[in-house]
């Protein structure tokens, strides 16, 4: 049973969760041949104020327009 996590900052269009949810399991089953209802596909959104880089969280970033 395949699990694949994927971790973005939040704040995107539920649509663009779902398409991306969708073409992760299709890779999975391309690729593997995995039967698609084995396929797990997680995606995890983690605010903005709690993703770093450089010492700056993404939403430091984002308020300095950079």
């Amino acid at each position: 049973m395949p699990l694949v996590e994927v971790t973005l900052s939040a704040g995107r269009d539920p649509a663009a969760i779902r398409a991306l949810i969708h073409e992760v399991h299709a890779a999975v089953e391309r690729s593997i041949g995995s039967p698609a209802q084995s396929i797990r596909v997680i995606v995890r959104e983690v605010p903005r104020t709690h993703w770093a880089a450089g010492d700056e969280t993404l939403a430091e970033r984002d308020s300095r327009g950079g």
